[in-house]
């Protein structure tokens, strides 16, 4: 890989990794212990797709470690490591797909890049899941109301599923609309 192609990923994650943070501080409400429905995984996917699960393990893990510094919910480091560092690099696994993403994007099959991105995106958010699944049950059980598994399973879900959908969503939308941007542009960058 060249030094301008290293070069344009690294700029490429940090841009995508701040518009992570942007979209998660445009929420009017979060759940008491954490969790809002965002679009903060949206920059993450998109790195996935365009880079693979290196760019989008990047783009996430910076994006979850960057919130430190906007008002998370710290207990122990191994929590906000579980449920920030870990949960949002996760997402980036969704570039598993990014193969078959831009295989159908070049080809213009519209029905198979959205089942990937479908796919893909339901991957990331679901492996992010079980990051705060594990989290909940072993450092939010104080908090349960009921068996610690199923308030765990609950809470958890009452924001990722919604924010599942909604960058699915987001993301069908944008790359059936526009399916070279899941290309990777390998332009001079002086």
């Amino acid at each position: 890989m060249n030094q301008r192609f290293k070069l344009q990923t690294l700029i490429e994650i940090s841009l995508f990794a701040a518009l992570g943070i942007i979209f998660d501080l445009l929420i009017p409400f979060r759940l008491p212990q954490g969790g809002s429905i965002s679009l903060a995984m949206l920059p993450i996917f998109v790195m996935a797709f365009r880079h693979g699960v290196k760019g989008g393990l990047a783009t996430g893990a910076l994006v979850g470690t960057m919130q430190f510094m906007f008002g998370v919910y710290i207990f122990t480091p191994v929590q906000f490591l579980l449920d920030y560092t870990v949960a949002f690099g996760l997402v980036g696994m969704a570039g598993i797909f990014a193969g078959r993403v831009k295989q159908a994007a070049q080809q213009g099959a519209m029905k198979t890049l959205t089942t990937y991105l479908i796919l893909g995106s339901f991957l990331g958010a679901f492996l992010r899941f079980l990051a705060h699944f594990i989290s909940g049950v072993v450092f939010f059980a104080e908090y349960a109301e009921g068996p610690v598994v199923t308030y765990s399973i609950l809470y958890n879900a009452t924001y990722m599923v919604p924010s599942f959908i909604l960058c699915a969503i987001v993301l069908v939308t944008l790359f059936t609309a526009a399916p070279r941007f899941v290309s990777v542009a390998t332009r001079d960058v002086r």
